[in-house]
């Protein structure tokens, strides 16, 4: 069991674009991108506390915004659980976060994401 405390400097990037992203969309009222890019942010951060947290954080506002108490009430485990996985190396690779999944089931990685993790030279 590999245990992960920070983001690896190559893969932060990548992740703060996704952030970026996300902002830029839900700030423009296009909420279905702006979903998008936070699902991809949770894939690319999942592994790493802080990340993994700020993520599902992004979602229960999102959650919020939209008005969905699935949402709400299916980000509110995971934030509170969620970095603790992270910090024991125990995530559902892939899994995007929302609560429209299981929060322990993973999926399998994107072609674009998969090419993140091997250009910043991480392990999925």
């Amino acid at each position: 069991m590999k245990l992960y405390t920070s983001i690896p400097t190559k893969l932060a990037p990548y992740f703060k674009e996704q952030i970026k992203k996300y902002s830029i969309e839900y700030n423009a009222g296009n909420l279905e991108n702006a979903w998008m890019h936070l699902e991809k942010a949770h894939i690319l951060g999942q592994r790493y506390p802080y990340e993994h947290s700020y993520v599902h954080w992004k979602m229960l506002q999102f959650g919020f915004k939209i008005k969905s108490l699935k949402e709400i009430f299916g980000q509110i485990p995971r934030l509170i659980f969620g970095g603790v996985k992270s910090f024991v190396g125990k995530v559902p690779v892939g899994n995007p976060g929302g609560a429209n999944v299981p929060p322990l089931q993973p999926f399998p990685i994107e072609k674009e994401l998969q090419d993140i993790f091997a250009k910043a030279g991480v392990e999925q």
